[in-house]
């Protein structure tokens, strides 16, 4: 199965894109998450300037030089992410006008940097912002998908924890099914579903209640989810906070708590973490799904773990991907007769006593 790493995942603002590329390149990835923050710092570094974030001539011309960059490495260019906050907007309304003037102007730096796909993740605009209604939110990705659809380009929805209106696997599979598109489809992620469902970073355990509802969860995803919807899957574990992260949303940021958790408590595999994603990664597997997976970790502990070694970081990311995989399929050998969901009770996984079919 092919392998990228999200380039906002390693490094830190002190090194380019194009050490980052050298690191994932040289560790055997063979696709990369274009980060639009990356590309603005590109852009900046090529231009000797700031780039506004709606300067699209400009990002073009960016994006056709990391495009050549990476075609020079053999690395793919499998998304361009995050858009966020665009579904969900009141008709008319300045917001809404503004979320689509963006999808244009992403839709081109697209073309230009050579990527078929978009990742939209699910909105956490407040809730008295946006509408509550699923075929609205459906209809909102519709659009986009229409538009994306004329250049043979492909939407990935994206369950955040935190979202106000989607923060489960559930919730954005029935408003992908809403779309009635057949270019929109899933990006699953290790730590949104694990983090959301299983893990809560306000509690003294770190488990969120109704936890024993995960292996449940994880069986509906395999049985109901087909495999050719998903679109690709990120892969980062979370750290156990101690003591917990306050309930009431950041007064800076204002980011709710698995938010925050999510910005800088997200290690690679077997780094620290603690939740339960190999039961997730048998659950993916058991769709028949063997598309692209990708590194996305936000880890505010690696620059002193790894000191700053990109090299160094992106060997562990291999390793721990494979790891991971390993133990996945060797629950027991993925084949036609399906595979083993570990039921996860505590800190560490079991023996799971129900079969899963693709």
């Amino acid at each position: 199965m092919p392998v990228a790493f999200a380039s906002c995942s390693i490094g830190s603002p002190k090194h380019t894109l194009h050490q980052k590329i050298e690191a994932i390149t040289q560790n055997k990835f063979t696709g990369i998450e274009l980060s639009f923050p990356d590309l603005i710092s590109y852009a900046n570094q090529h231009f000797g300037r700031e780039i506004a974030e709606d300067d699209y001539p400009s990002l073009c011309e960016a994006a056709t030089l990391v495009r050549h960059l990476c075609e020079s490495h053999n690395l793919q260019i499998l998304v361009l992410q995050p858009f966020s906050n665009f579904e969900g907007h009141p008709r008319d309304s300045p917001a809404r006008e503004d979320a689509f003037a963006r999808a244009r102007g992403w839709i081109r730096i697209m073309e230009a940097a050579g990527t078929k796909m978009l990742q939209v993740g699910s909105s956490d605009t407040p809730d008295d912002a946006m509408t509550a209604d699923r075929d609205m939110l459906a209809a909102d990705l519709a659009e986009l998908a229409d538009m994306l659809a004329e250049h043979g380009f492909r939407l990935a929805y994206e369950n955040w924890c935190w979202a106000t209106r989607a923060p489960r696997w559930r919730d954005v599979w029935d408003i992908v099914q809403r779309t009635n598109r057949s270019n929109v489809g899933l990006c699953l992620d290790t730590f949104q579903t694990a983090g959301g469902e299983w893990g809560d970073p306000t509690t003294e355990d770190g488990r969120a209640a109704g936890w024993e509802r995960y292996t449940t969860s994880l069986k509906d995803l395999a049985g109901t989810v087909p495999a050719d919807r998903i679109f690709f899957v990120q892969i980062s574990d979370a750290y156990p906070m101690q003591p917990p992260l306050d309930a009431a949303p950041d007064p800076e940021t204002g980011l709710r708590p698995r938010g925050r958790w999510s910005h800088d408590y997200r290690p690679l595999p077997y780094d620290g973490g603690y939740l339960p994603i190999r039961q997730f990664v048998e659950a993916v597997l058991a769709t028949g799904y063997r598309g692209w997976w990708s590194i996305e970790v936000f880890d505010s502990r690696a620059g002193e773990k790894y000191g700053g070694d990109l090299f160094k970081f992106a060997a562990k990311a291999r390793e721990s991907y494979r790891k991971l995989m390993g133990d996945a399929m060797l629950s027991e050998a993925v084949s036609g007769a399906g595979l083993w969901l570990g039921a996860y009770s505590g800190k560490r996984s079991t023996t799971a006593a129900a079969r899963l079919r693709p």
